[in-house]
């Protein structure tokens, strides 16, 4: 019975498209899988390399959907990242926003996160629930500072597309108009950005 109910979950996402197949929620999280999520939470590298030889799933995720992968992005963790990256992260799995790991280090500015997470194969026009790309999130949810606005050159850099609009039709130059954002709205402007 057991095999005849995963063969028609297969056959139901081989029926479903690329993109459906390749993001959303990643497996349940083990025990051995909390350890990793609680010592990705401290960032603490020695633990996580000790759990994961173990056999610790860096793609493991928890009730809500954080994953030592996903949490390394949202609190800019580097080397943490580069471990899970490593060790088979999935970098289209989401958070319980339908965020990818780029929306997430998007929105705090963790520029070098940034920049290794776009060396993969991520999705760089994901858009989460909240209708928001990373261009977006680090616009919206920006300081328009120096580390949001070098978020913004590299995911511009990294072909971004500058007239996504969120939920409301609004552009993300009209975003950054709003919120005064100067060097943003230059950077925009250049790539090609519509209000």
């Amino acid at each position: 019975m057991q095999r005849r109910a995963f063969l028609l979950s297969a056959f139901a996402l081989l029926a479903l498209p690329a993109s459906a197949q390749t993001l959303g929620p990643g497996p349940a999280a083990s025990a051995l899988d909390r350890q990793l999520i609680a010592a990705a939470w401290r960032n603490d590298l020695a633990e996580a390399r000790r759990l994961i030889a173990a056999g610790a799933d860096v793609n493991g995720q928890d009730e809500t959907r954080q994953s030592a992968f996903l949490i390394a992005a949202s609190e800019g963790f580097p080397e943490l990242l580069r471990l899970t990256l490593a060790h088979g992260a999935n970098v289209h799995f989401t958070d319980s926003y339908n965020g990818t790991a780029l929306i997430r280090a998007a929105h705090h500015g963790h520029v070098e996160v940034i920049a290794e997470l776009l060396k993969t194969g991520i999705k760089v026009d994901h858009v989460n629930r909240l209708g928001w790309t990373a261009l977006i999130e680090a616009i919206v949810l920006g300081d328009g500072g120096a580390r949001h606005t070098e978020t913004l050159r590299l995911l511009i850099e990294a072909k971004a597309n500058v007239n996504i609009a969120d939920r409301s039709g609004e552009t993300p130059l009209t975003l950054a108009k709003r919120r005064s954002f100067s060097a943003m709205v230059r950077m925009l402007e250049a790539a090609g950005g519509r209000e």
